[in-house]
């Protein structure tokens, strides 16, 4: 008799993990408390699996011998804590995937940087030459390229959701990105439980796995002092050369791990001290799969920046406008302010998430010249930058936003959106919200063509 597969949720990652259950001969079962988008369902009815949406039926959930739950499901539901008092295993796709490819694993986390660390390190290995997949918090579903691919590699863009559903993946090679205050409303407004959740990178590890971390990082500095790390663990810095790791001086990166090798950054697109973090993570990682020097540097200089993250829209009467939707934590606009160096009319806003903007004010102070609040409630954002910046305004759509910041913009000026919020008070998600603004954008140049 088969084993009885449970799937919570029905959007990428949860239709991924039934079609590659069903392929592994289970018993599978989708359920979704709202409404499956019409690509996922009718993948569903292609594959024959039998869902519900708009309910959780306890009966026909508390039946399975195993659970892959969506992401955005937190533990503490209570669903997930009747099954889990029942001895059922409650995983994520993540997991679910790894029981059933033989592929290696390079697993990336961190509060920031994820996504274009991710997106670098797979061009890197795919502008080489190598059979590579990339998945996780991007991309296809990995469970869904286990079924239908045969890739040697993933890269997988890990969150912290992710990880809380680890019990036995273990990566070949794992990079921690950095650790800041990011989604403490999912870990009890605890910091230590939320750098818990990043650690789990590093759970299942042997004598061959290697783990790059952020030594430049208090938070994981201080987390490593009390935790066994991997035999083979190497520090990355932008304070200089490091001994058997890697380290950023005089524009060049220096890795020192087997054999040295130094790689200019002079040429490379990504800009901004954040950027050379994901760089250095990403080469290092290319340096010890055996990609020679030449190969990394032709990538390098290939690579786009990825969509809603310090995205160039475009230069409209001598005022640059960048996409930077995908920001939703203090940090990531602090890293976007830091790296402009032009006077910055900022569009922020949106789901605050209990945000410290404290250490924004000497970036704000001296660098924004005009503000657009774009969010339902923009009380805290006056509260905090009324009296710093000279004009400040409110806006309740990416139109209004667009108006407002370029009647600010003068020549020479950068109108930046990197909310440091959640988008849902007015958009779907952070993708939405930067579509909505890069499209109003475009109608403007459009105008003035």
């Amino acid at each position: 008799m088969s084993k009885r597969l449970v799937i919570l949720g029905a959007g990428e990652s949860g239709v991924g993990a039934a079609i590659l259950g069903k392929q592994e001969q289970f018993d599978v079962f989708v359920s979704d408390r709202g409404r499956i988008a019409t690509k996922y369902k009718d993948l569903l009815l292609e594959e024959n699996i039998a869902f519900e949406e708009g309910c959780h039926s306890e009966e026909k959930i508390l039946t399975a011998d195993l659970v892959v739950k969506s992401p955005g499901i937190p533990d503490r539901t209570p669903l997930v804590e009747k099954l889990r008092n029942q001895d059922v295993s409650v995983i994520s796709e993540i997991e679910f995937g790894s029981w059933f490819t033989q592929a290696k694993l390079i697993g990336i986390t961190g509060s920031n940087g994820k996504t274009t660390t991710t997106s670098l390190v797979y061009h890197i290995l795919k502008s080489a030459g190598y059979n590579v997949g990339i998945a996780g918090n991007i991309g296809d579903s990995f469970a869904l390229q286990v079924a239908k691919s045969d890739y040697e590699y993933y890269v997988l863009e890990l969150s912290s959701f992710q990880l809380d559903g680890i019990v036995d993946l273990k990566l070949d090679i794992s990079i921690l990105l950095n650790i800041t205050t990011d989604h403490l409303d999912r870990y009890n407004n605890n910091l230590s439980e939320y750098i818990d959740a990043k650690f789990q990178l590093i759970k299942n590890v042997d004598q061959y796995s290697v783990f790059f971390y952020n030594s430049d990082d208090h938070n994981i500095v201080t987390k490593l002092h009390k935790t066994e790390r991997p035999h083979l663990s190497y520090a990355f810095s932008i304070n200089g050369a490091l001994e058997n790791g890697i380290g950023l001086e005089s524009n060049e990166i220096i890795i020192d791990i087997n054999k040295a090798m130094r790689i200019s950054v002079d040429r490379i697109p990504l800009k901004g001290k954040h950027n050379a973090y994901n760089i250095m993570a990403s080469v290092s990682v290319a340096s010890v799969l055996g990609v020679d020097k030449h190969d990394i540097m032709v990538a390098l200089a290939s690579f786009q920046p990825i969509e809603h993250r310090m995205e160039q829209v475009v230069v409209l009467n001598g005022v640059e406008y960048i996409n930077d939707s995908k920001a939703t934590n203090v940090d990531s606009v602090f890293y976007a302010l830091e790296s402009i160096t032009n006077k910055i009319i900022w569009i922020a806003g949106g789901v605050d998430k209990g945000n410290d903007y404290s250490q924004l004010l000497p970036l704000v102070k001296s660098k924004v010249h005009g503000m657009v609040c774009l969010g339902k409630d923009n009380s805290k954002l006056h509260e905090v930058f009324g009296d710093i910046v000279h004009q400040i305004t409110d806006a309740r759509s990416a139109y209004e936003a667009v108006q407002k910041s370029s009647a600010m913009a003068e020549e020479g000026f950068t109108v930046l959106l990197s909310p440091a919020c959640a988008s849902f008070d007015l958009f779907e998600n952070y993708e939405d919200r930067g579509k909505k603004f890069k499209h109003e954008i475009y109608k403007l140049n459009a105008k003035f063509k």
